[in-house]
């Protein structure tokens, strides 16, 4: 018998079997996907962008809960001075149309810089005027040219050369890169033109930031730039120059990113995508950071003091438009809220100054995730007794994964995928299902296997014998048909034992057992009665015929020759005995009886032959 020991180890073998099954056929589903999206370009980038979607929305909604169940404090030290609907009102009043003339900016400055600001940044792209207003421009670029703190932005594009001729750029725009990281700002941010702003100021010692954003397929911006690359050389973006410059506390022109794609201002790491772009933590609806009506600040250089004076002292001023009239609103990840561009900038900036990134996991982590909740869904459901059980057990791993998504992103500002690993939730319970089914059913069959076949013949054994000869009777009674029952004894099988050994001996019954099931029918019933014994129920065979099969069986044997071990070799043979139902006998222990008669008289008679009575 089997100790329990035994049947333990045998049930866990049989448990990684069943799982190490499980796994291969779910790697077999993903590889035959993948092959098949390789192999078919236009499903290839329909999945792929489905997938990019749903991930994207998946984000927002977190993004989402994030501001509304732990509220993010954006920093004091950020002021926005938004050029808004009444502002805008109050300077067509009284400038007459917009845009307006470029020295109200140069008042703003100087009033804005008596109270001591850290930074000004102008959301404001100071092109070529269009009025050819040129003693404006020079106040405003004379007025920006006194302090080292003013930055204004610029715009790269993809302008026809033949419409527009690039220029080149003054070489202390540019920054150098030392990249040890496999981030390619070409890929994305690789530009062929630009539209430049006032010579004038291109000149001067103002801080220059491009101002590109870029949005996902879904037409919402979630990340930001940081560096991009016009002519093959590097710029920063508005937002990242002023940030930058903040955190090291002076303007640098070079920039290092180690190779975990973080890009360093001293003990701050930007996390990187593979495009360069850094992914934006929002803090909130439209107007979470401090946002001054610019009409206020225009009336306070006027004279025009309504309630307190604006403070500015150490702040970074963005100086912006968020006036519907002016189109420069965007969508954002927040649900059902836009952006105006200058709002995205101060966000940016606020992510840089708290160093509050979202990072995202990258393919070979996404990979590992999806591996990972395949094994455990897979290991629910092989170890679960009920359905019902698997079912639920597998919806609450899926919550509780979408809870480890959303506190991972508020505690951790970690990104991890969302969509694959539940679509792969639901494809490896599908699949585990599967493979436990064909488990069960090779169990079954093995079990089976083990309740009617002779482990040491491979014949059916004595209780399978005793079944299929009742259920052979009653076959014979419904349709009126005969049929037969050969019984086998080998000769002088214990003498050989004796002489020969054990070993000998079992080799001589599964040999015999060989002889019996090659000169059998498919249809016929070979089985090990006892012993040396062995029996064949032949189904529909007469008597006659059944005599015949018999004799042809005893040649067989006493023709072969034996193999009793590896250097000895022998003669066997057999004795028969024949009974036909219903000749014979009607039931199973006289069909038995009577070819054991007939058994014993040919043991009696001399053996090697098939006894008649």
């Amino acid at each position: 018998m089997i100790g329990l020991g035994g049947l333990v180890k045998k049930n866990i073998k049989m448990k990684w079997f069943t799982f190490c099954t499980y796994l291969l056929l779910v790697l077999a589903v993903f590889l035959i996907g993948f092959v098949m999206l390789n192999n078919n370009k236009v499903l290839n980038n329909v999945i792929t962008s489905f997938f990019e979607v749903a991930e994207n929305r998946a984000f927002d909604y977190r993004q989402t809960l994030r501001v509304i169940h732990k509220q993010p404090i954006p920093s004091d030290e950020i002021i926005v001075l938004a050029i808004d609907d009444a502002s805008l009102e109050m300077l067509w009043d009284k400038y007459g149309e917009w845009p307006i003339p470029r020295n109200v900016y140069s008042d703003v400055i100087n009033y804005i810089e008596q109270k001591f600001p850290q930074s000004i940044i102008f959301d404001l792209l100071f092109i070529k005027s269009i009025r050819k207003e040129q003693e404006a421009d020079k106040a405003l670029t004379s007025t920006i040219d006194k302090y080292n703190n003013i930055y204004v932005g610029m715009n790269f594009d993809a302008q026809d050369l033949s419409i527009r001729t690039p220029i080149d750029l003054p070489k202390r725009l540019e920054v150098k890169l030392d990249n040890k990281s496999k981030v390619d700002f070409a890929k994305k941010y690789s530009f062929p033109n630009c539209r430049p702003i006032l010579s004038e100021l291109l000149n001067s010692k103002v801080h220059v930031g491009i101002t590109n954003v870029t949005r996902n397929s879904d037409g919402i911006i979630r990340k930001m730039p940081t560096l991009m690359m016009y002519k093959n050389k590097y710029y920063p973006s508005l937002s990242f120059n002023a940030g930058s410059n903040y955190i090291l506390g002076e303007a640098t022109d070079k920039f290092v990113i180690d190779k975990n794609s973080h890009l360093l201002l001293k003990d701050i790491k930007l996390p990187l995508t593979n495009e360069g772009d850094v992914i934006l933590n929002w803090y909130g609806q439209s107007g979470t950071h401090k946002i001054y009506p610019f009409y206020k600040l225009i009336n306070e250089i006027d004279g025009k003091f309504i309630g307190e004076k604006l403070d500015f002292k150490n702040k970074i001023v963005i100086i912006g438009t968020t006036a519907v009239a002016l189109h420069d609103t965007k969508s954002v990840p927040i649900q059902n809220n836009v952006y105006p561009g200058v709002e995205i900038h101060a966000t940016f900036l606020n992510n840089i100054l708290d160093n509050n990134f979202i990072k995202q996991t990258n393919k070979t982590s996404d990979y590992i995730i999806i591996l990972a909740v395949v094994a455990i869904v897979g290991l629910i459901v092989m170890y679960s007794t009920s359905t019902i059980f698997a079912l639920l057990s597998t919806i609450l791993f899926s919550i509780a994964y979408l809870f480890i998504s959303y506190y991972l992103m508020v505690m951790c500002n970690l990104w991890i995928p969302v969509v694959l690993p539940l679509i792969s939730i639901i494809m490896a319970f599908a699949i585990s299902f599967l493979a436990k089914y064909l488990i069960k059913s090779r169990d079954f069959e093995y079990q089976y296997k083990l309740a009617t076949v002779d482990g040491l013949t491979e014949l059916h054994n004595h209780r399978y014998f005793q079944e299929a000869l009742k259920n052979q009777i009653e076959i014979s009674k419904r349709y009126g048909q005969e049929f037969s029952l050969i019984l086998i004894d080998i000769d002088y099988f214990k003498k050989f034992n004796d002489t020969y050994g054990h070993q000998a001996g079992d080799a001589v019954l599964k040999q015999v057992a060989q002889v019996l099931k090659k000169n059998s029918r498919t249809t016929d019933f070979v089985c090990r009665y006892g012993g040396e014994e062995m029996a064949i129920i032949l189904p529909n065979t007469k008597v006659e015929e059944a005599f015949f099969n018999a004799n042809r069986i005893n040649k067989a044997v006493a023709e072969k020759e034996f193999h009793l071990n590896s250097t000895e070799v022998g003669n066997v043979t057999i004795s028969l005995g024949v009974a036909t139902f219903p000749n014979d006998a009607d039931d199973a222990p006289g069909l038995i009886e009577h070819a054991d008669k007939s058994l014993y008289y040919a043991k009696e008679h001399g053996r090697n032959q098939v006894g008649r009575i």
